[in-house]
């Protein structure tokens, strides 16, 4: 524990903020201002209920400002090695991006489809709700552990809102036609 001290020299009349961040786990919904909910759907699945390489899916984002707020930025994060549909590079579909929908009166600035997360950037935000979506092609297996999604007023940092993502576990192409084989074949075997 380390004390903070603070000396005024002068005749002014002093005012200090102080703030602190940790690096710790957020465990539950965090909003001062924001409030944000997310939900993932699949547009392509090879295996229902379980997420493959290959798989294509939308993530909707439902914002909510308190107040009115300049220069915000929506920052959700996608797994490593997923690509982001919609930036018109090779081997995008435009097919699969065709259903995304906003809503609200706030239109972005900016997008950034990064390697690393969807950024969402907007001038001014009045007070009330907007939703935007965005479809992701999971390219790479494993089990990702995604940091949070987090929605902040650029230049009013106490405006802000954090949600914790839930790990997602994405399979390869080759357990997928395994487990669909062994599948078919125990449904044969004891029809």
């Amino acid at each position: 524990n380390e004390k903070l001290n603070l000396q005024h020299a002068g005749t002014g009349k002093p005012w200090a903020t102080v703030s602190s961040r940790a690096a710790i786990p957020l465990k539950a919904p965090l909003n001062s201002g924001f409030t944000i909910k997310r939900s993932v759907t699949a547009i392509e699945q090879q295996e229902e209920g379980k997420w493959s390489r290959g798989d294509v899916l939308r993530v909707r984002l439902e914002l909510d400002a308190q107040t009115d707020a300049t220069w915000v930025v929506v920052d959700d994060p996608i797994p490593a090695g997923a690509t982001i549909l919609g930036a018109g590079l090779g081997r995008d579909s435009q097919i699969m991006t065709q259903g995304e929908k906003r809503e609200g009166w706030m239109w972005p600035a900016f997008e950034e489809r990064a390697q690393d997360a969807f950024r969402a950037y907007y001038e001014y935000v009045p007070k009330g709700k907007w939703r935007v979506e965005y479809s992701v092609r999971l390219n790479g297996s494993g089990d990702f552990r995604l940091p949070e999604t987090r929605v902040e007023a650029m230049y009013a940092p106490e405006m802000f809102a954090e949600l914790p993502n839930a790990s997602l576990s994405i399979q390869s192409t080759d357990e997928v036609s395994f487990f669909s084989k062994a599948k078919r074949w125990l449904d044969t075997l004891f029809r």
